[in-house]
């Protein structure tokens, strides 16, 4: 009840801020995407309809000017939109593509390089394929990790729901190494394997190379293994950086000059993280926290919003919240 009472006063407090800021310069709105695709369970909300996805670039394209991610956004004069998409599915190649080529809507697209070819799944559509998927489970589970010793119960749906509540942000921290011991032990426990499922795939090199020769977008770098940078030594963060700009570079020959956090918020970076990125040539950073682009806005952390799988109306509503109009 306290935070519905808060929350218009928030937004007004938002809404004059960005009035008092545009009195100063114009803003660029980048949004920020992961799948476009119909999922029988997506309890991350990452995914975006086709139908909507299309009734959303229409919106954009026929209200503001759609910028590119990487290019100079000093010539912006009026509200602009930058459009991006985070991890490297399948269907950013086949179903957002079309889309967007149809429509004419410039996209940038951060892909693992680590993700590129396989056929496991991404870590947290697997944790949730094992754990909610429809495979009867063992009446409960106990941890092995000598660093986590931990039991919970798996007999019900709601108990197993409350298992991948807790689980994703303990194995969000973890470094690859050990979250790929940990989903093993999982899938012995489950009496299931690695296979992925089709619909939660990540791009091949080829798809990848297709989405890339179009002349809408953009592919800019997201780590090799999509690890939370903040966890991982110095070593270790040049290591992800650096190898998946060179990874794309091969693939792709040609420059890779954009960089997205994994999993972006302020604690999932750290000062380490933005250096690396500058020393790489990067000319922006994208990280996944709210906020409109200025030009004093550090290029190293460029604040994203979040889109949801919305109808047009909540689109539009959602848009005024973002600051865009």
């Amino acid at each position: 009840m306290l935070l519905e009472r808060v929350r218009p006063i928030v937004l007004a407090i938002r809404r004059v801020r960005n009035l008092l800021l545009r009195a100063i310069d114009t803003p660029v709105v980048v949004l920020l995407y992961h799948r476009v695709a119909e999922l029988t369970s997506d309890p991350q909300l990452l995914a975006v309809s086709p139908d909507n996805f299309r009734a959303q670039m229409v919106y954009l394209k026929q209200r503001y000017p759609l910028v590119r991610f990487e290019e100079d956004w000093s010539h912006v004069r009026t509200p602009a939109i930058a459009v991006t998409f985070d991890d490297g599915y399948a269907d950013n190649a086949l179903n957002a593509l079309p889309i967007l080529e149809e429509l004419g809507v410039p996209a940038t697209f951060f892909v693992s390089t680590g993700q590129l070819d396989m056929r496991q799944e991404y870590w947290w559509d697997e944790l949730e394929r094992i754990i909610l998927g429809e495979r009867a489970l063992p009446e409960a589970f106990t941890s092995d990790d000598s660093g986590l010793t931990m039991h919970w119960p798996t007999r019900s749906h709601a108990e197993r729901e409350k298992f991948y509540a807790a689980l994703m942000p303990l194995m969000k921290k973890m470094t690859a190494g050990r979250r790929n011991d940990s989903l093993s032990q999982l899938r012995r426990w489950a009496g299931t394997d690695d296979a992925g499922r089709s619909a939660y795939r990540s791009m091949t090199s080829e798809e990848l190379q297709q989405l890339a020769s179009s002349d809408w977008v953009t592919i800019g770098a997201h780590t090799v293994t999509h690890s939370r940078l903040s966890a991982l030594s110095e070593e270790q963060q040049r290591e992800e950086i650096f190898t998946s700009r060179s990874q794309l570079e091969t693939l792709l020959g040609r420059p890779v000059t954009t960089f997205s956090y994994p999993y972006g918020r302020k604690d999932d970076y750290n000062h380490t993280s933005i250096n690396l990125c500058r020393e790489a040539g990067f000319v922006r950073a994208a990280a996944n926290f709210y906020g409109l682009n200025y030009r004093w806005t550090d290029p190293m952390q460029v604040p994203r919003y979040l889109v949801r799988n919305w109808g047009v109306d909540e689109f539009d509503v959602m848009m005024k919240e973002f600051g865009a109009r």
